[in-house]
């Protein structure tokens, strides 16, 4: 039977009194996404399929137990120091470096699986990335490349474009530092000038887009963020009112009415880690599991949402789309 546990915004983690006093005779697997549980079933749909491409299948021979943080990292060390005093298996983490940096600095010995878009090695997750060295391994995708695509493709849509306004999250420092160094470097070899927009609640959100009918920016790029992610209706919404074209970082914006995103292809990396979490079940040392860099991206175009703010999408710019959303 499948056990989800949340993690509570007020008053930390929650747990039964039969999970505590329960011991399983199968091999418990602790898995922590940092972004809303409302967006997780396909991420964990395809944490899963991982599972079972080693013969791990949830329920049968291996429990997983899901937590989501709903984008409050505050809350993520109480619940790391709940599973490793239960002594899960493994401990997955896919797509929030907060969550990987918690298990890590909870423990030395419970094996941890990740995805992170920084580098691992800065991060202090493994010593390399061939040969990971310690109890943590998992999957990397590469921010970097795609905060030069995002702008290139806001470019390409509004070739007019010259201010473009920059969200990104300040609780979520290692992503806001790289998103930052990254866009500020890109930016000018392309002709756009860059703002800096900061939020981390959803009042921040509203206030941020306050400025908009001040300064009137050509364009909106929002940095991956699991608290962005958490709040993309919000987001979406107060970018059509104010009409601005925006990007993101995943499809789960533009299927919320977001303009266009690019990214890595998370249901990808939600796979990789679940297979690398089942190899771990069988045996596999984290420390001679290399860390796999991931090589999937989609870009995905809510021609809706272009109609509505009078944007012809370029013919070429569809023709390079993973997915056009009519």
């Amino acid at each position: 039977m499948r056990r989800r546990h949340f993690i509570m915004l007020l008053g930390g983690a929650a747990w039964p009194v039969s999970a505590r006093a329960q011991q399983p005779a199968i091999p418990v697997v602790g898995y922590i996404q940092s972004g809303p549980a409302a967006v997780s079933p396909r991420f964990a749909a395809a944490f899963r399929k991982g599972l079972s491409e080693t013969g791990s299948v949830e329920g049968q021979n291996v429990a997983v137990e899901y937590h989501w943080s709903e984008g409050q990292p505050d809350r993520l060390a109480a619940l790391m120091a709940e599973l490793v005093r239960r002594r899960v298996a493994v401990i997955a983490t896919p797509g929030s470096a907060p969550a990987a940096l918690a298990a890590k600095a909870a423990t030395a010995t419970i094996p941890i699986v990740f995805s992170v878009a920084e580098d691992p090695v800065t991060l202090g997750l493994v010593a390399s990335l061939a040969r990971p060295g310690g109890n943590a391994t998992g999957i990397n995708f590469f921010v970097q490349e795609q905060v030069n695509r995002r702008l290139v493709l806001l470019q390409e849509l509004i070739p007019k474009a010259v201010r473009v306004a920059v969200l990104v999250n300040p609780t979520n420092a290692p992503n806001t530092e790289i998103t930052l160094r990254e866009a500020k470097e890109a930016a000018p070899a392309i002709g756009l000038q860059i703002r800096v927009l900061n939020a981390s609640t959803s009042s921040e959100i509203d206030a941020a887009f306050a400025t908009f009918a001040r300064e009137r920016p050509d364009a909106l790029f929002v940095a991956a963020d699991a608290f962005f992610v958490s709040r993309r209706v919000q987001l979406a919404n107060v970018a059509s009112r104010e009409r601005v074209p925006a990007i993101y970082s995943n499809r789960d914006y533009v299927t919320a009415g977001g303009l266009m995103s690019y990214g890595t292809d998370l249901t990808d990396t939600y796979r990789q880690v679940g297979v690398y979490t089942g190899n771990i079940l069988k045996g596999a040392k984290p420390a001679d599991l290399a860390v796999v860099q991931s090589t999937k991206f989609e870009f995905v175009v809510n021609h809706q949402t272009a109609r509505a703010l009078d944007i012809e999408v370029p013919t070429g710019l569809l023709g390079l789309a993973d997915e056009v959303i009519e």
